[in-house]
């Protein structure tokens, strides 16, 4: 049963009680990622994330470890591109405990000047990390090159250059104007009563206060580039775009059909024909990125730099293919049991069901249930899906990134009017 309440201090509390297991997530999300930065602070919000973790008046960073490691407990976050959340993942009786923790870092955090010199060095060595991993790499270029000069195509984690600039004052003005209980939900899943965490919210949240509200969401254009850049990999790294959807836009159900049938498994279109036919590829999938305002579907693969053209060519070949032929009855029926049996498999897990109601909330604005979806998906029918992909895949809106030891004179993309 999913209930929800207003605390005293404003902020929003959803709940679903799971009693059949012995564990329960709990989740504070801030309506705020890295698309809310101005550019010279690209990456503050994760900066702040990593700061909360540094230590409170009351518990130092080892004693927030300590304290969560006695009872078994996993304390983590996650920023992108829209949201921030920290969460916890517990024993159902340490649930107190775990609200406790949370809130005394997101409220508390002292952002220690000297912490903060340490932990942007730590940020800076994990960019580097990201710079040496290609498939990291090109994806980075990839929203980049596509949403030219929007929020959005930026990597959440920021640049050395804007990280290495962020100054504790800095820092702490972006807590106090972000983390306001307008922008603030908290969910929780598992073995729980709705009251008691109430209850212990209230208190643990008692004199949060704060005026504001999230940033609009960005509608980025959509660019349709071919950006080929020259890297000593041994594979080639591809990854060819169009525009998508946004996660509020209905016919959402309709594309998760179409990415199953052309690229989402072993018996999709593109694993079939790039990789079971023509060995060109180890991996190839089709993928969505979506937001509140705007998407990006594409295709991605890793093939031989010397075979980068035919991959290429086998790619767009299987697009206009979906696009001009459409799928069979029998591809929509298998798409559609894949998706509802893959959501019936996640919403077993406590941490998806407390996601599930915290982005429902924030991106929708009501609980969409299972069996709406599962009712969504169903309602999918051929006409729809063709429809779809003659409006999606049409070969004027296709951009292209590419990363390898590749000559970008010797790299072309048909049928679009990518430059």
């Amino acid at each position: 049963m999913i209930c929800e309440s207003t605390l005293p201090c404003g902020v929003r509390l959803l709940t679903e009680a799971m009693p059949h297991v012995r564990s329960a997530t709990i989740g504070i999300f801030a309506d705020v990622g890295s698309a809310a930065e101005p550019p010279e602070r690209r990456g503050i919000s994760h900066l702040l994330e990593h700061m909360l973790f540094k230590g409170t008046a009351r518990r130092s960073a080892r004693k927030i470890a300590e304290e969560m490691d006695a009872v078994g407990g996993n304390l983590n976050a996650a920023t992108d591109k829209e949201l921030t959340v920290f969460y916890a993942h517990v024993i159902d009786r340490h649930l107190p405990l775990a609200v406790d923790v949370l809130a005394d870092m997101f409220l508390h955090s002292t952002l220690d000047a000297g912490e903060l010199r340490k932990e942007r060095d730590v940020v800076i060595e994990e960019i580097k990390m990201y710079d040496d991993s290609p498939d990291e790499v090109v994806n980075d270029l990839f929203a980049r090159s596509l949403w030219r000069g929007a929020h959005l195509g930026d990597p959440v984690i920021g640049f050395a250059e804007t990280v290495a600039g962020i100054e504790r004052d800095t820092l702490a003005a972006w807590h106090r104007s972000r983390y306001v209980p307008g922008t603030v939900t908290i969910a929780a899943a598992g073995n729980l009563d709705h009251d008691g965490l109430a209850a212990a919210c209230a208190e643990a949240f008692a004199g949060f206060g704060g005026a504001g509200r999230a940033s609009e969401p960005e509608t980025p254009a959509f660019v349709p580039a071919v950006t080929v850049t020259h890297d000593d990999t041994e594979q080639a790294y591809v990854m060819l775009g169009m525009p998508g959807l946004s996660m509020r836009d209905e016919r959402r159900y309709t594309l998760s059909v179409l990415d199953t049938i052309l690229g989402g498994g072993m018996s999709s279109r593109l694993f079939q024909e790039v990789r079971e036919e023509r060995g060109l590829a180890y991996e190839v999938s089709s993928f969505q990125q979506a937001y509140r305002a705007a998407g990006l579907f594409g295709v991605s693969a890793g093939t031989s730099p010397e075979r980068v053209q035919e991959c290429i060519d086998v790619i767009v070949d299987q697009l206009d293919r979906f696009a001009a032929d459409g799928a069979t009855e029998e591809e929509v029926i298998r798409a559609r049991e894949h998706l509802k049996g893959n959501m019936t498999l996640v919403l077993e897990s406590t941490s998806s069901r407390m996601s599930r109601l915290a982005r429902n909330a924030i991106v929708h604005g009501r609980q969409i249930s299972a069996e709406e979806v599962e009712a969504k998906f169903d309602a999918v029918d051929r006409d729809a899906v063709n429809a779809l992909a003659r409006d999606l895949l049409a070969p004027a809106q296709r951009g292209l990134c590419v990363l390898g030891p590749l000559d970008p004179d010797r790299v072309r993309l048909r049928g679009s009017t990518a430059a």
